[in-house]
């Protein structure tokens, strides 16, 4: 029997972790959509905060949100339902 475990705080390089930062419109309604569409699937996902993260303010500053899936950046500033679910499937 496989037990699906999350990674660690922090480890946005493995599984689905939507990059956000406080105070941001966008980021709420993107929150929505991955939580919406993750839980219809029975996948796990986490935030992480760019604030909270040199390395991702760095990288995705002028982009949050941004969608990652195992470390690899799939969309930004508006998360595609669709597109959201095929990566899932």
């Amino acid at each position: 029997m496989s037990e699906q475990t999350q990674p660690p705080a922090g480890d946005w390089t493995s599984g689905l972790v939507l990059v956000t930062r406080p105070d941001c419109h966008l980021c709420e309604a993107a929150r929505e959509t991955v939580g919406r569409v993750a839980g219809e699937l029975g996948v796990g996902w986490r935030e992480e905060s760019v604030t909270d993260h040199a390395e991702l303010l760095q990288r995705f500053s002028e982009e949050v949100p941004v969608l990652l899936l195992d470390g690899v950046q799939r969309d930004f500033w508006t998360i595609d339902e669709a597109r959201l679910r095929r990566l899932l499937a």
